[in-house]
């Protein structure tokens, strides 16, 4: 909480930083132009004196006559432009100031705690096994629905200045962050501690979506080209090109099996990777898949329903829900629970393994805002959340 203050405070100084070099600009353009206009008129009144010296040196009465006349002339115009601009306030003293908001007074003597802290206790969830008399009891513990609440983290310190397009994003062993950036084709990555490291790979094709795959490699959909390719983060180069037979969308993987949702209803290509031979499952559709024991778990962004397939394409269930509205990226945890973000909604919806419950888990009170990507890992139960559409707001870490 002390961390988003100060980076909230940071945000407010910039803007008012901001707007005082934009006023400050407007000002002084300002006075350029005038001084610029003053001092081409001043040389004008100078040629004019210098020609009045010559006039009376060289001139008959005549000539003094008629140079004087025009002299005058081009004298009161001068005179004129002056008085306009005197008129005008253009010669009024302008002075910068910043009037700081009284609410950062009321902050300082009203707030007097962070927080109170309280202790919650709730029924204890686990079961214990005992076998014979003299055998050791075994304590199992349950998961529920209920049981996780994630907590925040970090976001991702985006380089000031750079705008992103995240599309895919993915969490490597070492957890160091991985996003896909449609907006400038490009592999980007980001420290555990959410610093920016480097641009990976920058690719010639439009790219659409993200994987990891194992170790250090990770899947990347070609668009137009029709391709996956497999990068080596470390090596910051393409190590395998797999091309598919349309236009493809998606992409998942368990670093066995590539798992492909073509962009039309063509289906969905379940790969192998050691000999890609492949298997086309018709009749699937879906705006983001996720592939885990040889399940298929996928989002329609339309209908507003998470799917759940087994590996020959069989659908086992459907799950509608009020919370899932536009669900986007989708992701599971070891223990087989599916987290969807709900772009409409501006949700992270839980959903059991058999598809029969959900629950919201965070919203936009947990710095949610039209949720895209989704990324967990498994081992560390880190999440990783894109935040807008167009383009990306934020990308925000939590632990679950």
């Amino acid at each position: 909480m002390r961390k988003y203050v100060n980076e909230h405070l940071t945000r407010l100084e910039q803007k008012v930083l901001d707007d005082l070099e934009t006023e400050h600009s407007t000002l002084k353009s300002q006075m350029d132009t005038i001084l610029h206009d003053v001092e081409k008129r001043a040389k004008q009144i100078r040629r004019l004196q210098d020609d009045f010296l010559n006039m009376t040196k060289y001139a008959t009465e005549l000539q003094i006559y008629v140079g004087l006349r025009e002299i005058e002339k081009i004298t009161s115009q001068e005179g004129n432009y002056l008085e306009n601009l005197m008129r005008e306030g253009s010669f009024n003293e302008n002075n910068l100031h910043v009037a700081f908001s009284p609410a950062l007074e009321s902050f300082l003597n009203d707030v007097k705690s962070l927080g109170e802290i309280s202790i919650e206790i709730r029924p204890c969830n686990i079961k214990a096994e005992a076998g014979r008399k003299y055998q050791a009891q075994q304590v199992i513990p349950i998961q529920k629905i209920d049981n996780i609440k994630p907590s925040f983290l970090n976001t991702l310190k985006i380089p000031k200045g750079r705008k992103l397009r995240v599309v895919g994003c993915c969490i490597l062993p070492d957890g160091n962050f991985i996003l896909l950036d449609r907006e400038s084709n490009c592999l980007v990555m980001f420290k555990n501690d959410g610093i920016f490291m480097k641009n990976v790979i920058t690719f010639e094709d439009s790219v659409e979506n993200m994987c990891f795959v194992k170790e250090n490699i990770v899947a990347v959909i070609l668009y137009k080209a029709c391709q996956v390719t497999l990068v080596d983060i470390n090596k910051s180069k393409v190590v395998r090109r797999i091309d598919v037979p349309k236009a493809c969308y998606r992409v998942a993987s368990d670093g066995h099996v590539l798992v492909v949702a073509m962009d039309t209803n063509e289906g969905v290509i379940v790969m192998t990777l050691h000999d890609e031979s492949k298997q086309l499952l018709e009749g699937i559709y879906v705006h983001d898949i996720s592939w885990s024991n040889s399940f298929i778990y996928g989002t329609k962004f339309m209908q507003n329903k998470v799917y759940c397939y087994n590996s020959s394409g069989t659908l086992l269930w459907t799950l509608t829900h009020e919370d899932i509205s536009e669900p986007a990226g989708i992701a599971l945890d070891k223990n087989g629970f599916i987290y969807v973000a709900c772009r409409k909604s501006q949700k992270i919806v839980k959903v059991s393994p058999d598809g029969k419950s959900c629950k919201t888990i965070l919203n936009h009170d947990n710095r949610i805002e039209t949720p895209n990507a989704i990324a967990i890992n498994k081992e560390t139960g880190v999440m990783l959340i894109s935040n807008g559409d167009k383009v990306t707001i934020s990308v925000s870490i939590f632990k679950i």
